[in-house]
């Protein structure tokens, strides 16, 4: 048998070993990876069940920025922004080789706005302390042409200049979830909790769920059972307790990818208001730029959630106003839409910016442990912060949070930015003697992309990757990257993973079919391009 740890025969050897599991995670995004880290290096036996996999919702369609929040700054939540600044720079520590410093400007087209960024970003600076990631400070028309060079130069004044973090999310996801593995829990993606198990006093001690692969279903025990499902919060706290209120209210966040003709040089975009009075960012991204994002509550959650006609139009004229060069729905090169699992107000609220970004965390009548809203960033505290709780819920005997310090799987100090590999971190190695071993294995996947298929094979064999999505979507991120480009290695891709996986012909055909119509909601339609607006004074 494999003795490879990530290898899913011997993690699901596992729940036939363990009687009694002292943490039992449902939800394999950042919430509920963060929770199993913490729990299994407190050194309790910690189970984590994804239903797809690891960050295949919200946590893999972020704006890629581990932040304070510069707009919350605006709002007065100082502790808010204090705690995810604290927290940014344990992420930068403890993950160099995904989290890196990044210089944003905010082009200003008025002098009062020049004074007034300017001073509000002294504030951000201080709020950061210790874990400053560098001074903001003003910039003149020059300098912003000079490193901007599409910006919209009519009536420019300057700019403000600030740091702030920048990550890939999923990679980060899969590097948390090796992590736990490393550290003795049992992380399975592609496995579905179907039911809640209870005694006869209606304590919730247990989860049913089937191994979607095998269709093989388990009954686990648990003494902590915990939700960290985000926008499906609500769909366990119903197995829970069908008459239940709902705690989430969705609201959705378009990005859309363009070409890095459109932002040249090294530094991001923060456009501090837009029509609607929201902030708005360009950022580079794997030699992309992303674009996002919007603000839209919406009634229901899914899987994929697909923008509207209105959002991809408010980024366009928004983008358009601050740009020199134009974007049009040609230049985009994938479209992606993820759902912020917001804590539901209970007035009936209809405004997102009423609605709360902290985390909370709820305990059910039954014993079922909710995690509601919360952020990448924070990731690591909200995970501190649950299972603090749950000790003192008597749950659990009481020991100490260690992950403050804790270095996450791949972390490298110096690293190659101009390397697409360097998002393995210290397993860039390990690629390499793949390649070796098997030189046609250096070959690209898409003539459009830097990714190789050796790339292929290691999620496949160290990253639990189990379908053509999983890898392109989450291991390498084609698809959030170029849509188009994704699709048309989709075949490759199955191929590849077909024989590491020891899979049929028909299981690739069904994976190519399955891909395909998943990442044509990534493709944007050809429709009229949207009137440029003014920048706001």
């Amino acid at each position: 048998m494999n003795n490879n740890i990530f290898n899913r025969s011997v993690i699901t050897k596992q729940l036939e070993i363990v009687g009694n599991w002292d943490v039992i995670v449902i939800g394999g995004g950042a919430t509920g990876l963060g929770i199993a880290l913490d729990s299994v290096t407190r050194g309790y036996r910690t189970l984590l069940l994804e239903q797809v996999d690891f960050a295949k919702g919200t946590s893999s369609r972020s704006t890629k920025l581990v932040h304070g929040g510069v707009r919350y700054l605006g709002q007065g939540h100082i502790d808010l922004v204090k705690e995810a600044l604290y927290e940014r720079g344990l992420l930068l520590k403890n993950a160099p080789h995904l989290a890196k410093n990044q210089t944003f400007i905010i082009p200003n087209y008025s002098w009062w706005n020049a004074i007034f960024y300017t001073t509000g970003l002294k504030v951000y600076d201080f709020l950061s302390g210790k874990h400053s990631l560098g001074k903001s400070t003003f910039i003149s028309k020059s300098k912003v042409l000079k490193r901007i060079k599409t910006v919209n130069k009519i009536k420019l004044k300057g700019g403000v200049s600030y740091q702030d973090g920048q990550f890939d999310d999923a990679r980060l996801a899969v590097n948390v979830a090796q992590t736990c593995i490393e550290r003795g829990a049992t992380v399975l993606n592609h496995f579905k909790v179907n039911e809640l198990l209870k005694n006869h006093n209606g304590t919730i001690n247990g989860v049913v769920a089937t191994d979607t692969e095998t269709k093989r279903t388990y009954h686990l025990k648990g003494k902590a059972i915990i939700n960290a499902t985000g926008v499906f919060a609500d769909d366990i706290l119903k197995m829970d307790k069908s008459t239940g209120k709902n705690m989430i209210r969705p609201s959705q966040g378009v990005h859309l990818v363009l070409n890095n003709t459109f932002l040249p040089g090294a530094d991001a975009i923060m456009i501090p208001k837009t029509d609607d009075g929201r902030v708005l960012f360009l950022v580079p991204w794997h030699d992309k730029v992303i674009v996002g994002t919007t603000d839209t509550l919406l009634d229901e959650h899914s899987l994929e959630p697909k923008a509207l006609e209105e959002e991809v139009d408010f980024i366009l004229s928004n983008v358009n106003a601050y740009l020199s060069k134009e974007v049009s729905r040609k230049d985009v090169l994938s479209i992606f839409a993820g759902l912020r699992p917001l804590a539901a107000p209970q007035d009936e609220s209809e405004k997102t910016k009423e609605i709360s970004r902290s985390h909370k965390i709820v305990t059910s009548d039954s014993g079922l442990i909710s995690v509601i809203g919360g952020k990448w960033t924070t990731f690591r505290k909200m995970a501190q912060d649950t299972l603090d709780k749950v000790i003192k819920a008597k749950m659990l005997p009481e020991r100490k949070c260690i992950t403050q310090d804790l270095k996450i799987h791949g972390a490298k100090e110096t690293n190659d930015w101009s390397n697409h590999l360097y998002v393995y971190g210290s397993d860039q190695e390990g690629i390499q003697k793949l390649i070796q071993e098997n030189p046609k294995l250096g070959k690209k996947i898409h003539i459009n992309a830097a990714y190789v298929q050796a790339e292929v094979i290691w999620a496949a064999r160290f990253e639990m990757a189990r379908t053509v999505e999983d890898v392109l979507a989450r291991r390498v991120r084609m698809l959030f990257l170029d849509a188009r480009a994704a699709i048309e290695s989709a075949p490759i891709v199955a191929e590849l993973l077909a024989q590491e996986l020891n899979k049929n012909k028909n299981w690739e055909q069904e994976q190519v079919q399955q891909f395909s119509r998943i990442a044509s909601h990534y493709v944007l339609g050809q429709t009229d391009i949207p009137q440029r607006t003014k920048v706001k004074q």
